[in-house]
């Protein structure tokens, strides 16, 4: 049949011989059963893969009813298969003592594979600090590559759009967020594990995010002897010390040595009323002195309440059963 440049457009063999549905589920993506053997894990994937209890379970899950939710991989130039999304399932895969893993196979480039990756792993509720700053990074940068929003065709348009809060857009929050999630991959290793344990506040670090890495180990080194971490004003100092070619040694330990500072009342402080039901104050050194080193303190509290629940049970069991003994009549 001629188009209106005059060219014949002739009809294809494809076309000829098969039917609609087969050329529309030509086009569908099949689940592929993949040996494990033959999928490789993507390069510097920044979300952490452990066997811990979540993977015991999701592993003996596995061993019952297989993976439900396929992964997907993209083909290898040195053969074999790039895992993009699925490296909880190929673990639990093997640990379930499975030989394949059901995979869609994707065709894509590296940004695009990069993008994909990322998103499918923000959406789990437990990310580390660490694993969110160097995921956001990788995304930042693959779309940057990427020329960013390809939509974007306006100049005006363009002009004003950044990468980082496309990222944040499709994270769901802000871009003032994201960016301080990327300063984060500027820490020292020992300085942002504080950082997923809990030990440092997430501004604060992003203040020490600032300073280069080597008076980071000043800051380090002084933190450890008093065993405290910075305040945002104690690192906003050590953030302008550093500007300022001043930061060392001895002035980071003049600042961590310093005795953190209560908020000032507008008015004359009243006595401290006894602590009560709602606000039960327990010291840090007390804690320390039983909790035995190396325990995450983040379990403390989970943990106390079990224990009041079941002494609080038992003592009720223990009336009742006084109670109950001194109604039986003597004999």
């Amino acid at each position: 049949m001629a188009n209106g440049n005059g060219n014949v457009h002739l009809t294809s063999l494809d076309d000829l011989f098969t039917t609609q549905e087969q050329r529309d589920d030509a086009q569908r993506e099949k689940v592929f059963s993949i040996p494990l053997d033959e999928i490789h894990d993507f390069p510097d994937h920044p979300f952490r893969v452990i066997q811990d209890d979540a993977m015991n379970e999701m592993a003996e899950s596995v061993r019952q009813f297989g993976v439900l939710v396929p992964a997907m991989v993209r083909p290898r130039a040195e053969g074999g298969y790039e895992l993009i999304s699925g490296h909880r399932r190929k673990m639990a895969s093997t640990l379930a003592g499975k030989d394949t893993l059901p995979c869609i196979v994707r065709d894509l480039s590296d940004d695009e594979a990069i993008i994909v990756m990322v998103d499918a792993n923000l959406q789990r509720e437990q990310l580390l600090p660490s694993e969110k700053a160097k995921a956001y990074k990788m995304k930042l940068e693959a779309l940057k590559r990427q020329g960013a929003r390809r939509d974007l065709t306006s100049p005006q348009l363009a002009a004003k759009f950044r990468a980082d809060d496309e990222v944040a857009r499709d994270a769901g929050i802000s871009g003032d967020t994201v960016r301080r999630f990327i300063r984060l991959n500027n820490l020292v290793p020992e300085i942002m594990s504080m950082v997923d344990n809990g030990q440092i506040a997430m501004t604060p670090a992003v203040e020490l995010s600032y300073i280069p890495q080597e008076e980071q180990k000043m800051v380090l080194n002084a933190m450890s002897y008093y065993e405290a971490a910075p305040s945002l004003s104690q690192a906003q100092r050590l953030r302008k010390m550093s500007a300022a070619k001043e930061l060392s040694d001895d002035m980071a330990i003049q600042v961590m040595k310093e005795v953190k500072k209560e908020p000032r009342a507008e008015k004359p402080k009243e006595p401290a009323p006894a602590p009560s039901q709602d606000g039960i104050l327990i010291p840090m050194s007390s804690i320390k002195q039983i909790v035995p080193a190396g325990y995450d303190l983040k379990r403390i509290e989970p943990l106390i309440l079990r224990f009041l629940d079941s002494f609080f049970k038992e003592q009720a069991r223990k009336e009742q059963e006084k109670a109950r003994k001194s109604k039986q009549p003597e004999r």
